[in-house]
């Protein structure tokens, strides 16, 4: 402090305070030295050289101080911003004196300094490029960064944009990874401005660049040209080729002239393949191609030297309904019919037979080189079973087959491969009445057979089983008499009559109107009762019973009987009487009794009369 202040510091020092409305700020005390020119010359340098920057405004400044930290930048403000370092890591060359773009963050901290970012700025300075390439369809460059879900990660100046897996390229891209940290170029197609994201293209920009090449090769496509393609994507029913911007389809069946199952069998994606054009539509945006045309067809050197009987090796390629298809070579196939690969009658499934991929032997049965068609044949390779037939299965002969088949009239029995015979229904069983050969048996079970009949020329035979057996028959002949009474049960009832179990297991018939019991009321199932036999066919081997019979003639019978005790006592009685009047009664009593006893025997022997011809009109009727 100085010796004037130190004097003064125990005092209050007086100033004059002038009046402001009269102080004159421009007056420096030396005069003006500014002319007014130069005054405003000096005010309009002023403006240039001091900003008023607001916040979040991008602005360009100078670098001039480097620590190792921070940047220090002029902006032309009343103070200098500082950045950190970390955000020039992208510029190693930094120097002073460099000008660089910042974003302003805040123009006054809590230190009072200036606040800049260059991080954020290049950000901004981004997403207003990416919006603007949008809007104008600009191409813009960036660098792929990752792979993500669905397609990649692409870097713009430090923003993320995503580009999706179809976007990438023309044809289908399987493998992303090859892209990553490629410097590509792209077209921004959608923006969000909420989230500050992007979705960005490089197919588009490939697809425009195509166009001029698509165009020359559609006005060029012809039938029969000849192109080259790259396989871009395969399907079970063919591939789609690249043809040079123009997509063509080449169908499976038109890749190889042998059948295969998918085309990866012989193709694999981004194969070179030469193709030629089959056909095309009016707008040539359908292109059909072919592949195996460029070969000439197998058929035409192969069968050259095959001839109906000759003996083929091939592979069993597929395996329909009605047969299985065996190629002999690449684009060379016969079909073998199911009727041709065994010598039974009894068709059966040709998988049972042959499945895809087996090796088999067949004969040629049948070639049609104008339609290209062959007819093979696995069952002529043994020998057929009916040139022998009569002496391996004579007539009369016993054999045990199974049971492939059931229908309405009977059921088929294979005695041996390629050797099937009918049993009719009627030839089964000799006392039981056989409705459908599912009452007596099942299919695949064994039976034992005679051979009634054979017929070479359609290959039949005919079969029986009751055959087995003497027919029962002539001896039922001696028992089942007509008038003889049987016990029975009821089997079934029916709408006609009942089913009747007589003895030796023989079934008889018993018609409604024969099945009333004495009670008035009709037969049941399981009763067991007295049947009289009224009909009997050896022929037919048919038995016809009646259960009212056997007491309605027992009734009858007992009427008959008391008929004639009635008219015996009469005549006891009259003779008795006539012996009586002689001795005591008058002439006029014997009159009296004579007429009595006239008119007893009247009366009796008209009662007598139409009791039998009731009888008689019920058997009649009961024989009807």
């Amino acid at each position: 402090m100085s010796e004037k202040n130190e004097k003064n510091s125990g005092k209050a020092i007086q100033f004059a305070t002038p009046d402001p409305s009269a102080f004159n700020w421009d007056d420096t005390g030396r005069g003006n030295i500014y002319s007014a020119a130069e005054r405003e010359q000096m005010a309009a340098m002023y403006d240039t050289t001091m900003t008023s920057p607001t916040s979040n405004e991008i602005i360009s400044g100078t670098v001039v101080g480097i620590t190792d930290r921070d940047v220090v930048l002029n902006i032309g403000f009343k103070s200098d911003g500082m950045v950190p370092l970390s955000e020039f890591r992208d510029t190693p060359d930094l120097k002073l004196g460099d000008e660089v773009e910042v974003l302003i963050i805040s123009r006054e901290d809590k230190n009072g300094q200036l606040v800049l970012s260059r991080k954020s700025a290049k950000l901004l300075g981004a997403w207003e490029k990416i919006i603007q390439a949008h809007n104008d369809d600009l191409i813009i460059q960036g660098r792929v960064k990752s792979r993500t879900k669905g397609g990649l990660v692409v870097d713009y100046e430090g923003i993320e944009t995503f580009l999706p897996g179809s976007q990438i390229d023309v044809k289908q891209v399987r493998d992303y990874d090859q892209y990553v940290g490629r410097m590509m170029e792209f077209k921004v197609v959608k923006i969000n401005h909420a989230l500050r994201n992007a979705v960005v293209s490089h197919k588009i920009l490939i697809e425009s660049d195509l166009e001029a090449q698509k165009l020359d090769i559609i006005s060029k496509l012809e039938r029969g040209q000849v192109l080259e393609g790259t396989i871009k994507n395969m399907t079970d029913f063919g591939v789609f080729i690249d043809l040079g911007g123009v997509d063509g389809l080449l169908h499976i069946t038109d890749i190889s002239w042998g059948r295969i199952s998918h085309p990866s069998d012989v193709l694999k994606l981004d194969d070179k393949v030469q193709v030629v054009v089959l056909d095309f539509d009016d707008k040539k945006s359908r292109i059909s191609l072919g592949m195996k045309q460029l070969q000439a067809h197998p058929w035409d050197s192969m069968t050259s030297g095959l001839n109906v009987g000759d003996k083929v090796k091939g592979k069993i390629v597929t395996v329909a309904d009605y047969g299985a298809f065996l190629e002999i070579a690449p684009g060379v196939e016969g079909l073998i019919h199911v009727s041709e690969m065994s010598w039974s009658q009894h068709l059966r499934n040709p998988s049972d037979f042959h499945k895809p991929g087996d090796e088999v032997e067949a004969v040629i049965l049948g070639i049609d080189r104008e339609e290209r068609k062959m007819s093979l044949g696995t069952k002529q390779l043994t020998p057929d079973p009916w040139i022998n037939i009569i002496e391996r299965f004579p007539v009369g002969s016993r054999h045990t087959g199974t049971v492939r088949n059931l229908t309405n009239y009977g059921l088929f029995v294979e005695l041996g491969e390629g050797v099937d015979g009918l049993a009719h229904v009627s030839d089964l069983s000799w006392t039981k009445k056989i409705n459908h050969p599912s009452e007596f048996i099942k299919k695949d079970e064994k039976i034992e057979v005679v051979v009634l009949e054979i017929d070479t020329e359609n290959r039949r035979l005919s079969l029986g089983h009751k055959q087995l057996e003497e027919n029962p028959w002539d001896t039922f002949e001696t028992i089942f008499m007509e008038n003889s009474l049987h016990q029975g049960t009821v089997t079934a009832v029916e709408d006609k009559g009942c089913i009747i179990q007589l003895p030796y297991g023989v079934e008889a018939f018993c018609p409604k109107k024969q099945s009333q019991m004495e009670d008035n009321k009709n037969l049941k199932a399981e009763d067991i009762v007295d049947f009289m036999v009224i009909e009997f066919s050896k022929e037919n081997r048919r038995i016809v019973v009646s259960h009212t019979r056997t007491w309605k003639d027992k009734k009858d019978a007992e009427k008959v009987a008391e008929s004639k005790n009635t008219e015996e006592t009469l005549k006891k009685l009259s003779t008795k009487s006539k012996k009586e009047s002689a001795e005591k009664s008058t002439l006029g009593e014997l009159d009296v009794l004579a007429d009595l006893k006239e008119q007893i025997l009247a009366s009796e022997q008209k009662a007598q009369k139409e009791a039998m011809k009731k009888l008689d009109e019920k058997t009649k009727k009961d024989e009807e």
